[in-house]
């Protein structure tokens, strides 16, 4: 590494949406999570991050979606380049610009994507070669499901046992090729809001509070098992059925949360509802909803049965939009 010149690289990264969730951390200063999660990287969506590093810079610059980071979010980033300035024992401030090509803070993990990015880009300008696994470790001191976005496909994070966070970390279990059939309707509802509260908080409130979050954890080592075989076999008639089961889990956490925490819209709910309706009038499992701590949503479905439930889905008055998108490709390098 070329000391005393400025010290540059761009990194892409994608999200991704759990299928079997994370909500709270045992170790927030080594951002530990009580439970393993499970989740697909999506293709498409992706955050575009270039961090400069340059000895002439005596404070830190962001810059997320064309605008000047203040406040929380600078700080975040700021504090997770001082990990990385660690790591390679070097002084330099740096410049950094991230772009989202979609909607961001409102629940499709723009924070997952971001610091996934941030951490290749980073890392890679100052010249540190970590594997995947460590830069899946070094992500989730960002944000913890960044973890999972460093890989592509379908990707588990381990929470590991460890009091020292050593076994905690993301690996991939199968490439965005495995299930080609599979496909996940996006429905992007107008009016989502943007969250007051970030996550991390807003999960240690769940945590505290929450007379049903003991239930959960006690739930999830056996749920995690069968969500993974089911994806192991393409068994989308098991596999819907877990993931609506795992959602309706972390919704009534949320909701029964002190203060409650309600992501979701009218239209959202009758989105969920209409869901629902799908697979009783088909008497077989059609298609799967899931959300994160947000108003929009996931339908996973199989691409015979695509076309219809994006129809009777996107007509819903409040369905901004919706996308089609299969499991995608993990974090990399932009030359």
């Amino acid at each position: 590494m070329t000391r005393g010149a400025p010290l540059e690289a761009t990194y892409e990264a994608p999200p991704n949406i759990a299928l079997v969730k994370y909500w709270g951390l045992r170790d927030r200063v080594r951002a530990i999570p009580y439970n393993s999660s499970l989740s697909v990287t999506l293709e498409r969506f992706r955050s575009r991050t270039t961090v400069r590093f340059d000895p002439e810079v005596r404070e830190d610059r962001v810059e997320l979606n064309g605008a000047q980071a203040s406040g929380g979010p600078r700080e975040s980033v700021v504090r997770f380049l001082d990990r990385v300035r660690a790591l390679a024992q070097v002084g330099y401030g740096a410049e950094v610009r991230s772009e989202n090509n979609f909607p961001t803070a409102s629940g499709l993990a723009s924070s997952a994507s971001g610091f996934a990015a941030l951490a290749g880009a980073s890392t890679a300008a100052l010249g540190l070669l970590l594997s995947g696994r460590k830069l899946s470790q070094l992500a989730r001191f960002g944000s913890g499901s960044a973890s999972r976005s460093v890989f592509g496909g379908f990707v588990e994070w381990r929470a590991g046992r460890r009091a020292d966070g050593s076994d905690c970390y993301a690996r991939p279990l199968s490439g965005p090729d495995h299930w080609p059939e599979l496909v996940d309707i996006v429905l992007i509802v107008a009016g989502a809001p943007v969250k007051a509260v970030r996550s991390e908080d807003a999960m240690q409130s769940t945590v505290a509070t929450s007379p049903t979050y003991s239930r959960r954890l006690a739930e999830l080592p056996a749920r995690i098992r069968k969500v993974r075989a089911a994806i192991r076999n393409r068994d989308a008639g098991r596999l819907f059925p877990l993931v609506m089961e795992e959602c309706d889990s972390f919704r009534e956490v949320c909701e029964n949360s002190q203060p409650s925490l309600d992501y979701l819209t009218t239209t959202s709910r009758a989105l969920l509802s209409e869901v629902r309706t799908i697979n009783r009038e088909a008497n077989r499992p059609v298609a799967a909803y899931t959300h994160d701590a947000g108003a929009h949503l996931h339908v996973f479905t199989l691409e015979r049965d695509a076309s219809m439930v994006r129809r009777r889905l996107a007509r819903f008055p409040g369905v901004e939009r919706s996308l089609v998108l299969h499991p995608g490709p993990g974090g990399h390098l932009v030359a």
